[in-house]
C-alpha cells in the first residue's frame, strides 16, 4: 500500500462503520460524544475478555454504579463480588482505585490526554489510547489484537508477532484520520472482530479488500505470523470442600496480594509444579474429617499456567474446629444459598460444582 492511499482507507472504513457497526451498550451513534465513564468501564472489562462475556457485567455495573462517583464510594468487596466470574481480578481492584483517584484528584472528570490517563491505576498504553480516542476524539490510536491483525494483513507485514508490534503501531497511527478518531478506532476493532477474523476472514465483505496486500497475495492464513509460545506449565493442588451439617460451606479469603487477591476460595493447598506433593495433601486439610476424593479433577487455565486440582469433600459437625492450616482468621462458614453473593472466581465455582457431584 502506498502512503497516499491512507486517506482512502480511513474513508472506506468509516463509511462501512456508519452502517455496519456493532450495537454495544457502551457505544453511542456516530457523531455523539460518549460518556467517558462508560468508555473507561467497558475498556477495562474488555481487557483480555470477549465482548460477549462483558456485556452482561457492564450492564450490571452501570445499573448498580451509574457514575464514577458511585463506583468510587462502593466497598471493594462489593465490586469484587459483582466482578466474580469475569476473571483477571486485578482489574476489579484497579477499577476501584482508579475511580477513587478520578474523584479525588480530577474532580470526577476523566483526563482527556493519553499522558494523564496513563497516570491512573489499571490503565496501560492501549486503554489510554482507546479512552482518549473514543471518549474525547483525541488524536490517539489504540492497537489491540484485532487492529494488529487488520494492519498486518493490510500492509502485508510478514515479521512475526510480538517483534512486529512497533511496526504495526506505527502503521496504524499513519492510517488514523485527524477527525472521527474515536469512530475510526472502533471501526478497526469491529473489522478485526467480525470480518478480518483470525481464521477464514470474510474478504469479500471487507471494505478494505482492494487495498489489502494479504488479500492480493493470498497470505491471509499466514499473516500475522506468531512465534510459538510453547505449552503452559502445569501446577497441581488439592481443594477441600468442607460442608457443615447445617448446610454451610467453608470459604477462605485469599491474601491481599497475588493471584486472585482478596477473592473468596475453597481452601486449597499451594499450587506447585510437582504432583508428588498431592500424596501428603490431607495433612493440610482445614478440618479434621473423613475426607472423600471426588472422582476426576478440576482443570483451569490461567494466563501463564494450567492448574489441575483434586477435590476432597467432607461433611463435618457444626462445632468442628478449624486446623492451623486453614488459617482460621481468613475463613468463614457461608450458607450454600448465599454463595452466589460472594466474590468467588470462576475457578472456585468450578470446584464447588465438581465437589457437589454425586450428592
Amino acid at each position: 500500500m502506498q502512503p497516499d492511499q491512507d486517506g482512502d482507507v480511513a474513508a472506506a472504513l468509516l463509511g462501512w462503520y456508519d452502517t455496519e457497526r456493532r450495537d454495544l451498550p457502551w457505544r453511542t451513534p456516530p457523531g455523539i460524544r460518549p460518556d467517558p465513564y462508560r468508555v473507561w468501564l467497558s475498556e477495562i472489562m474488555l481487557q483480555q475478555t470477549t465482548v460477549k462475556a462483558v456485556i452482561g457485567y457492564f450492564e450490571k455495573f452501570v445499573s448498580r454504579w451509574p457514575t464514577v462517583e458511585a463506583l468510587a464510594a462502593a466497598d471493594l468487596d462489593e465490586i469484587l463480588s459483582a466482578w466474580a466470574g469475569l476473571g483477571y481480578y486485578t482489574r476489579a481492584r484497579n477499577l476501584h482505585r482508579c475511580a477513587r483517584k478520578v474523584v479525588e484528584q480530577y474532580g470526577g472528570q476523566f483526563p482527556r490526554s493519553e499522558v494523564e490517563l496513563l497516570k491512573l491505576p489499571g490503565i496501560g498504553p492501549y486503554t489510554a489510547a482507546a479512552i482518549a480516542a473514543i471518549a474525547f476524539d483525541e488524536q490517539a490510536t489504540p492497537v489491540d489484537g484485532n487492529v494488529e491483525r487488520v494492519v498486518a494483513r493490510l500492509f502485508g507485514v510478514q515479521e512475526p508477532l510480538p517483534a512486529a508490534k512497533p511496526t504495526l503501531r506505527h502503521l496504524a497511527a499513519k492510517l488514523t484520520p485527524a477527525r472521527r478518531t474515536g469512530d475510526f478506532a472502533q471501526a478497526m476493532m469491529d473489522l478485526g472482530a467480525t470480518v478480518c477474523t483470525p481464521r477464514r476472514p470474510s474478504c469479500l465483505m471487507c471494505p478494505l479488500s482492494r487495498h489489502c496486500v494479504a488479500q492480493a497475495n493470498g497470505w491471509q492464513a499466514v499473516i500475522p505470523a506468531k512465534v510459538d509460545k510453547g505449552e503452559r506449565p502445569i501446577r497441581f493442588g488439592v481443594a477441600f470442600l468442607a460442608l457443615r451439617e447445617d448446610g454451610c460451606v467453608l470459604l477462605r479469603r485469599r491474601p491481599d496480594t497475588g493471584l486472585l487477591a482478596r477473592m473468596m476460595e475453597v481452601p486449597t493447598t499451594e499450587w506447585l509444579e510437582n504432583p508428588r506433593v498431592l500424596a501428603e495433601a490431607l495433612r493440610a486439610a482445614p478440618v479434621r474429617a473423613d475426607w472423600w476424593q471426588v472422582p476426576g479433577q478440576v482443570v483451569h487455565t490461567f494466563t501463564h499456567f494450567r492448574l489441575e486440582l483434586i477435590v476432597y469433600r467432607a461433611v463435618v459437625p457444626i462445632e468442628s474446629p478449624l486446623t492451623f492450616w486453614a488459617d482460621p482468621s481468613r475463613c468463614q462458614w457461608i450458607p450454600r444459598r448465599e454463595l452466589h453473593r460472594k466474590a468467588l472466581p470462576s475457578l472456585m465455582r468450578k470446584v464447588i460444582t465438581h465437589g457437589l457431584r454425586e450428592m
